[in-house]
This record gives C-alpha cells, structure tokens and sequence, in this order.
C-alpha cells in the first residue's frame, strides 16, 4: 500500500504523460507494493484535478469485462474508469493523436441513464429500468504508461480510457434484445474485428450493474443523465494518423472518425 505522498507523486506522472505524449515508467516499478485501492486512489486524484480545473463529469467506462482479458492480468473482475465532457468526440469528427501514445478503438454499447443507479444489490433489471436508452459507441483508448502494463497502472491510467464516440441509433433497452447487438470495426475499409455484445458478462447491462454495486463501496453511485461505457465486445484496433475507423452496427447504424 502506499501513502499519500506517492499516490500523489504518481498522478503527476501520469498528468505529465498525457500533456506531452511521452509515457512515463510502469507505476508498478516506480512504486513496489502499489495495489488495486492505491490505483483507483490515483485515478481519483487525477479526475478531481481536471474537475477543478473545469472538467465536469458525464459518466463512467467499465472494462476488462471478457474473463479472457481479466486472465491475462491476474484479476477476476472487471475495472472502471471516469468520462469527463473533455473526452467525448463527435461522429465524423477528425480526431488529433499528437498527444496519444498507443491509441486503439474498441467497440462498446453506451448506456444513457434516465433515473441514479446506486447499490447495493443493483440488478439488471433495476438497470434496464434506469437507462432511458443505449446508444453505438468508440471508445478510444490510450497508455500513458509504458508498456507492457499491470492491472495496477492500467486502473491508475483511468483505465486506459482516452476518449468516446457515440453515434447510429439510440435505441430503448427493452425494444431489442441487447445480447445479440453485433458490430464489424472496419480501418481504412478493410474489416479487422467483429463481435456481439453478449460477449460482454453475458449482458451488458450486467457491467452497469457491476459498476453501480463497486462504486456503492466508497459510498459514490451512478446519477440520472449519466452515460456509461458497457465494456468492448471486440479486440482493440490500433490506429495512427491517417486512419479512418467506421464501425458497422447494422440496424443501429453506425460511426466513423478519422485521425490525424
């Protein structure tokens, strides 16, 4: 566990990474014994920075919610980062990655929130009747620290979240069935990922509920008007300046940006 001198030590490190674009060394090796409550310490700290300085909070992303990803970094659930409204992008927008380190797309499903969630014992029902409807979305994700990275520096790192797209069609969470919402990822034209959301806990919605039951242990909660990322139900697609991404959700339409 650490103190709080170098839980504060450490999210200058990571705010420095993403002023510049250069990654800063993995905080597991810059601080032994760091753990899973010292990074979302570190997180916090970095949010309620950017919230003084004018940042205002939209929401929340969840990820690692496939047991394959959580495997690979010795944890058994998933984690969750903080939306703020610098980070949301528009559909067709040309996006700049001169300040992006390792940037990469997933593709999510955003649920939009009509009525606070707060556990626990959030179910998904109790989910499917607060979210006033779900929406196609990108999220971009970004390191600002160095690679490879363990469960801890990615908690830190808001949980590698850079930024979100949302676009197609929102859709009320009780008109469709949301397991089986599909999406093929396509760079440049060419299809490099495909996938269905079930392959998200089982139910996306499954990873709203999750979030509302985690955030009820440090006596915080989901609010009405919030927006929360369900997890990727594809790989991660890199992209580099140049790039065009559109993601092809067939009914629900779809998303395209470009970056630069």
């Amino acid at each position: 566990m650490l103190n709080d001198e170098d839980r504060a030590r450490a999210a200058e490190l990571l705010l420095e990474a993403e002023r510049t674009g250069v990654p800063t060394q993995q905080l597991a090796q810059a601080f032994p014994g760091m753990e899973i409550a010292d990074s979302y310490a570190i997180q916090q700290r970095i949010i309620d920075r950017k919230i003084a300085d004018g940042a205002r909070l939209r929401g929340h992303k969840i990820g690692l919610t496939s047991k394959a990803m959580q495997s690979t970094v010795g944890i058994d659930e998933p984690d969750y980062g903080h939306l703020l409204d610098t980070m949301f992008f528009q559909d067709g927008q040309t996006i700049s990655t001169e300040k992006l380190i390792v940037p990469r797309v997933e593709v999510e499903l955003a649920f939009v929130l009509g009525k606070p969630l707060r556990g626990p014992a959030v179910s998904l029902f109790d989910v499917l009747d607060a979210t006033d409807y779900v929406v196609p979305a990108l999220e971009i994700i970004d390191g600002r620290s160095r690679y490879p990275r363990t469960i801890v520096d990615n908690i830190a790192d808001n949980a590698a979240c850079a930024g979100i797209v949302l676009g197609g069609r929102p859709v009320r969470p009780m008109d469709i069935d949301l397991r089986w919402v599909g999406a093929i990822l396509l760079k440049n034209g060419v299809i490099e990922e495909s996938g269905v959301s079930a392959a998200v806990l089982g139910h996306p919605g499954l990873g709203i509920a999750w979030l509302a039951n985690k955030l009820a242990l440090h006596d915080a909660g989901l609010e009405a008007g919030h927006i929360v990322l369900a997890g990727s139900f594809t790989r991660t697609v890199a992209v580099g300046p140049g790039d065009t991404l559109h993601a092809d959700y067939g009914k629900l339409g779809g998303i395209s940006v470009h970056f630069s």
